[in-house]
């Protein structure tokens, strides 16, 4: 109980990461062909278009494994009072969100790019947390 006060607003960051990365990682399993179909169509006029099933796939990998790392990372904190785990969840999670920050630049979709750079602050901040 000790650690889980002491590590607290790192478990909440982390606790957003999971909700954030997990739940998208598998509406993309559940709705696969969904989504490939909305993306071709928001790609269709950049240099992206071809590559958007290959790019889906690592986007979903990569945010598949920075939620597990984070859910990790905060039973680590919990049990071990170790941070290590749950900083290589928060940094593949920045690393994810510029990934999906540069298709939306790219794809001209402003406020889409908006929101993502919103997700990217508490990113960020877990980064520099789990880091100290």
């Amino acid at each position: 109980m000790e650690n889980l006060l002491k590590h607290i607003t790192e478990i909440l960051l982390l606790a957003f990461l999971i909700i954030t990365f997990l739940q998208s990682g598998f509406d993309k399993i559940l709705d696969w062909k969904g989504n490939v179909n909305w993306l071709k169509e928001h790609f269709s006029k950049t240099f992206l278009a071809n590559m958007v099933v290959k790019n889906v796939a690592i986007i979903l990998v990569t945010e598949m494994i920075a939620g597990i790392l984070s859910v990790i990372g905060i039973y680590q904190l919990i049990v071990n009072d170790d941070k290590t785990v749950g900083l290589y969840g928060a940094i593949l999670s920045c690393i994810v969100l510029l990934m999906l920050l540069f298709g939306q630049r790219i794809a001209k979709d402003y406020d889409g790019a908006r929101t993502i750079a919103i997700y990217f602050v508490p990113a960020v901040f877990a980064v520099f947390l789990l880091s100290a």
